[in-house]
């Protein structure tokens, strides 16, 4: 699906207006990405971009450049900025993770000149499905994407955890950016001493349950054990909203399947994603106009 003008018209500041090279400019940012969003959506291959896009070789290089330098990235950021600026922003924040396929094309990275930031095993790792990345996203409580780390299939959940809170950041136009949300919603892959000590110190509220074998652990210690950690079970209710954010992500085939060779690349697929979700959230006063369209009339 194409960008709508009401997309482009708050995506189109954000991005660059001049090449890397003297005095160029890029063409139709339009155009590239919903190239670029044609590819991920359907996760066919660049050689068969449709004519209309244009030579499929300059839109790869526009996606690989863009995601070198950060510009998928600092858009999606500032996108996220412009929601909390409208008050549209919740500070409750669920963190999940989700394994993806790599197909075979995914496969055979260069290990030389790899862009800087590149893992070394390019987050691709064995699982018992094969080959496969395992991507860790943190959502707000509108189902949308905040911030997003790779790993290899095979990684564990809790280690990635730290990693995702680390890139919580939303810029304000003044003062420091906010890295800190009022509370975090996991599941018990996310219950350990660790990661709770890591919230308490922040003075991030944690809504994640105690999986049954620590709950006997500590019976079993008895007084030794300590108190079992607070859990709201009625604020956990809401963590499915990472759960549904990454449906929304896979809906596009080529992020339900690893087709990119390199992490970075592959990471700039969702920040496209992201994009296209965040431009499309309604503005300020689309909000109130259907707020005063639902409003019960006077009697």
């Amino acid at each position: 699906m194409p960008l709508t003008d009401a997309q482009r018209a708050r995506i189109e500041p954000l991005l660059p207006d001049r090449t890397p090279k003297r005095g160029g400019r890029w063409r139709d940012h339009r155009e590239d990405i919903d190239a670029i969003a044609w590819k991920f959506q359907t996760g066919s291959q660049w050689v068969h971009l449709p004519e209309k896009y244009g030579n499929w070789r300059g839109v790869c290089n526009r996606l690989r450049m863009w995601a070198v330098d950060g510009t998928w990235e600092r858009v999606f950021t500032a996108l996220i900025t412009q929601a909390d600026a409208d008050d549209d922003l919740n500070r409750a924040v669920s963190v999940d993770s989700s394994i993806v396929r790599a197909h075979q094309h995914a496969a055979g990275a260069r290990k030389q000149g790899a862009p800087a930031g590149e893992p070394d095993d390019h987050a691709i790792g064995r699982s018992r499905g094969g080959l496969a990345t395992k991507i860790h996203p943190a959502s707000d409580a509108h189902c949308r994407p905040l911030a997003f780390v790779l790993t290899a299939g095979q990684a564990g959940d809790a280690p990635a955890f730290v990693h995702v809170m680390a890139r919580l950041r939303v810029p304000r136009r003044r003062g420091r950016p906010r890295t800190r949300p009022d509370m975090v919603l996991a599941d018990k892959a996310y219950s350990s001493h660790v990661i709770r000590e890591h919230l308490r110190k922040r003075g991030i509220r944690a809504v994640i349950p105690v999986p049954a074998d620590h709950r006997g652990h500590r019976l079993r210690r008895g007084s030794r054990g300590g108190r079992p950690p607070a859990f709201d079970r009625e604020a956990y209710k809401q963590r499915n909203t990472v759960e549904r954010c990454i449906n929304r992500l896979k809906q596009w085939r080529g992020i339900a399947t690893r087709y990119e060779k390199t992490a970075t690349v592959c990471l700039a697929g969702l920040h496209v994603a992201g994009i296209f979700l965040w431009s499309a959230r309604p503005t300020a006063q689309e909000q109130e106009r259907t707020a005063s369209s639902q409003a019960p009339g006077l009697r």
